[in-house]
């Protein structure tokens, strides 16, 4: 039975590691993410009754080695080397020229042309087909050892060859593919693709927090993270284009056969090389992605152009560091310096102001820039930006373009120090400002420049769930002038709604059916849907328990609402701050004269059990369990679930794609658990 089970253990296993590479490596999945999903569940339920069996190739090992206290240093088997720069057709050929004099066989020689890819260069080592270690470039002979952090990258694969889905060759040479190297070191290049650092940065952006100026940057951060499950927690990727080194088995000795021999083993490889029978070829190709740069899906700052037979490459050697095979073709910059006028204020949908730029015309890449980001507030005053100054102006791809920073030495001394707003723009109530965050938030619940935000909020599932109310419907309701706030919803009725384009009486009666029964939802439900900065789920039921109505809530002090555990100054402020508002005052008191004030009991006895007196906060998705689900198992064995990370935190149960919540338990020192470790905690 055992030998049964352990066949289709490593059946399965070699399943899911193809579905990975389906996905992560060629974008073509066959199977959905459900589907995937059933089969990595299955995968751990084996390994939950038999660890012994689990190995470093497991899909389920890619981020679950403890934080590093410091890495340390690899010293790569060969030199890890840069490249010199080309700055257009005329510097490649007179490299050309160079190179040609010191080897004839140059003249005959073909080219290889791939992009140059601005992430941070990695070095993957193999041996017996298993990936046993990974590094940085470092200084080129010695980087750091990132072994735990590459092995979260699901486009690396943790065995070679891989094998596809129905075990089809990928050519090459079958054998050479099938007995690959019993000690293999490769190259590539790890980076963040464009959409999801965007993203990344939008999210970030919501919740308050700062966020990241470019996608190199922030990979090379990730990477050098000592905790692996917050590198698992970005969206690295990358693509390999060098063998290092090589023992026990062939290699190919040109480089497009690399690229071909790399992609049939399995790795990420780039789709846009291609081989040249001559230099002028090979230089306009690259020329053409100077102009279509921008559709590439991440920042390349030029091309590579590479001998193709690597033995005439080496043979040519070295000038310093810089091998003479290759050379780097750099596109032109997108940087411009041009005078800040002035600095606006938006207000977005979450009510986070965010500063921008206004700028003197100027153009960049072809397109005349007046506006960039200025991303935040901290970011002003770390960089001393004033308005007045010179300021340099980058642009990438179809980003809105960003302030770099000012060039100081071109101040004159007119230049003004700018101050963050103390009303918002959009509503004139005051802003407010939490210690330890980046954003300032405006928190008026009838602002006009967030109306439709915050009422598509108060209307979804997870709040109030007023069924037939989308966001069409409700920016409808709010350009009529029927609704100013989120107690008119209450006050709607049929007349009304059949003004409106496209409502009939079945549906406007439905609508107003919704919206009665809505009168109906719990305390926490309403307190969720207020859209307190810092309240979520969690906390709402918290305070539904603790006070029972909104009267008292309202009414309570910050010290009274940090008597609750998990509740720290931040969260009290932004309470207390909230209530306050005279316009959000005005919503209450509409609220509650449309019927919509919800009583709940207060604190009942806890359950007790084996997490007694621990309080957890969850972030990211977690193998077997729901949101729901986790919140629901840690309570039923007697322990408290908060939405914040504080000092009184006991652990962080973290999953899959965390947020901040991650880098903050870090700082703080908080324990961090995966789903099994919580199991085991609480004696399962």
């Amino acid at each position: 039975m055992a030998d049964k089970l352990l066949s289709q253990y490593e059946e399965l296993k070699a399943q899911v590691n193809a579905h990975n590479y389906r996905y992560h490596v060629l974008d073509a999945p066959i199977i959905s993410d459900l589907e995937y999903d059933r089969l990595l569940n299955e995968l751990k339920r084996i390994e939950s009754l038999h660890p012994e069996w689990i190995t470093s190739d497991s899909p389920t090992q890619r981020a679950g080695a403890r934080p590093a206290d410091r890495f340390d240093k690899i010293r790569h088997p060969a030199a890890i080397l840069s490249l010199a720069n080309a700055f257009g057709g005329d510097d490649a050929r007179a490299w050309f020229e160079r190179v040609k004099k010191i080897d004839d066989r140059v003249e005959k020689a073909k080219f290889v042309v791939e992009p140059k890819i601005d992430g941070l260069s990695v070095v993957l080592h193999y041996r017996d087909g298993l990936f046993v270690q990974g590094a940085t470039r470092g200084d080129g002979e010695i980087g750091e050892d990132i072994t735990s952090n590459l092995r979260t990258i699901r486009a690396i694969p943790l065995r070679i060859p891989v094998q596809t889905i129905d075990d089809r060759p990928q050519t090459v040479k079958s054998s050479m593919v099938n007995r690959p190297p019993s000690y293999l070191v490769v190259r590539g290049e790890a980076f963040i693709p464009n959409k999801e650092f965007e993203e990344l940065n939008r999210k970030l952006e919501e919740a308050g927090e700062k966020t990241y100026l470019n996608p190199r940057n922030t990979a090379a951060g990730s990477l050098r993270q000592l905790d692996p499950q917050l590198t698992a927690s970005r969206p690295l990727t990358l693509l390999v284009y060098q063998i290092v080194y090589s023992e026990g088995g062939k290699v190919p000795t040109s480089q497009w056969e690399i690229l071909e021999y790399l992609k049939a083993l399995g790795f990420p490889v780039t789709d846009i090389a291609k081989r040249f029978d001559d230099l002028d070829s090979a230089i306009s190709y690259t020329e053409t992605w100077g102009e279509g740069r921008d559709t590439l899906p991440y920042e390349a700052d030029g091309m590579v152009i590479k001998i193709d037979d690597l033995n005439l490459a080496a043979d040519l050697g070295f000038t310093g560091k810089d091998p003479r095979g290759a050379i780097a073709f750099k596109f032109p910059a997108r940087e411009v310096t041009t005078t800040l006028s002035d600095i606006g204020v938006a207000v977005g949908r979450t009510g986070v102001l965010t500063p921008y730029a206004m700028l003197e015309p100027v153009e960049i890449g072809g397109v005349v820039v007046e506006r960039a980001t200025l991303h935040n507030f901290d970011f002003i005053a770390e960089k001393d930006i004033r308005v007045g100054d010179r300021v340099l102006i980058k642009r990438a791809g179809e980003v809105i373009p960003y302030v770099i920073g000012p060039v100081v030495d071109a101040r004159s001394g007119k230049e003004k120090t700018y101050k963050p707003p103390t009303k918002c723009p959009a509503c004139s109530q005051a802003v407010e400002h939490f210690e330890g965050e980046v954003a300032w938030y405006c928190v008026n619940a009838a602002c006009p420049a967030q109306l439709v935000r915050n009422i598509e909020h108060f209307v979804s599932r997870g709040a109030m769930d007023i069924v037939g109310l989308g966001i069409k419907i409700v920016e409808q309701l709010i350009e009529a002038g029927l609704v100013k706030d989120v107690a008119d919803l209450f006050t709607l009725n049929k007349d009304q709604l059949l003004g409106l384009e496209g409502f009939a009486e079945k549906k406007a009666e439905n609508l107003l059916k919704s919206l009665e029964q809505a009168k109906g939802q719990s305390l926490n439900r309403l307190i969720i849907a207020l859209g307190i900065h810092g309240v979520g789920e969690v906390m709402a039921g918290d305070l539904s328990r603790t006070f029972g109505n909104l009267s008292d809530l309202s009414k309570a002090n910050a010290d009274e609402l940090q008597q609750i555990e998990g509740l720290g100054p931040n969260i009290a402020e932004s309470l207390v701050d909230w209530f306050s508002q005279p316009a959000n005052q005005k919503v209450l008191k509409k609220l509650n004269a449309a019927g919509v004030w919800p009583v709940a009991k207060k604190d009942e006895k806890k359950k007790e059990g084996a997490l007694s007196g621990f309080t957890f906060v969850v972030t990211g998705t977690l193998p077997t369990l729901s949101r729901d689900g986790v919140k629901e198992f840690i309570e039923s064995n007697g322990g408290k679930v908060t939405d914040s990370v504080s000092k009184k935190t006991s652990y962080l149960v973290l999953g899959e794609n965390p947020g901040s919540k991650a880098e903050k338990a870090q700082s703080l020192g908080v324990k961090i658990l995966n789903e099994a470790e919580l199991r085991k905690l609480a004696g399962e």
